[in-house]
């Protein structure tokens, strides 16, 4: 959990949750100050020590809360502030505001789950900022990427326009794709995909 990585040695760490029963659960649990609150409130960032802190990270279900967790935090000095964001079109606002930010990770594993089942044989997908992914795929025999090279499968119009190969794995190395790489069967090729899962890519690698 995220208590257990923030509260490593030398760390002190204060948790601000409105619930009472969850904030209970977590003074029982975890060896930290929690303070029972709404985090927006400038009086209970200021209890929890937010003027001499280091980094605040507001996790919240809720984009509005956030941006005011952040607009307090920045007024009460805080030098890093980190912030879930629950709707993608926010991001921007919150990155103008001055948070580092991070997706909410149910939405993550959602994305995850909706795209495993829709392309199983697609491994490690992760969805970046801005839409972009990156995923793991196995080259198959009759995949028409073998015994090509990546920039003649390119100049083929095998790899779609926005589609970066970053690397290759084969027989359990793993190396940086160039243009002369020869594509075989069973390599294991990291792709980088600037808008979306490129549907016909994947159509091409997984037979």
């Amino acid at each position: 959990p995220f208590i257990v990585s923030a509260g490593a040695p030398r760390h002190n760490v204060a948790v601000i949750e409105r619930n009472s029963e969850r904030a209970q659960a977590i003074a029982r649990k975890y060896d930290v100050l929690v303070i029972q609150a709404d985090a927006a409130s400038v009086d209970a960032l200021r209890e929890a020590g937010a003027e001499r802190a280091d980094a605040l990270i507001t996790t919240t279900s809720d984009d509005a809360t956030n941006l005011m967790v952040i607009a307090a935090a920045q007024d009460l000095g805080v030098p890093t502030i980190v912030s879930v964001v629950n709707n993608r079109a926010h991001t921007e606002l919150f990155r103008r505001l001055g948070a580092h930010v991070m997706e909410n990770p149910d939405v993550i594993v959602a994305e995850y789950l909706y795209h495993a089942a829709l392309h199983p044989k697609i491994q490690d997908l992760v969805t970046l900022p801005g839409g972009a992914q990156m995923f793991r795929v196995t080259v198959p025999k009759n995949s028409p990427l073998v015994g090509k090279t990546l920039r003649e499968a390119g100049e083929a119009g095998l790899i779609p326009e926005g589609v970066l190969v970053a690397a290759v794995e084969r027989d359990g190395e793993l190396e940086i794709a160039k243009g002369s790489t020869v594509i075989q069967p069973g390599d294991v090729l990291t792709i980088f995909s600037k808008e979306h899962t490129p549907e016909k890519l994947i159509a091409l690698l997984t037979g």
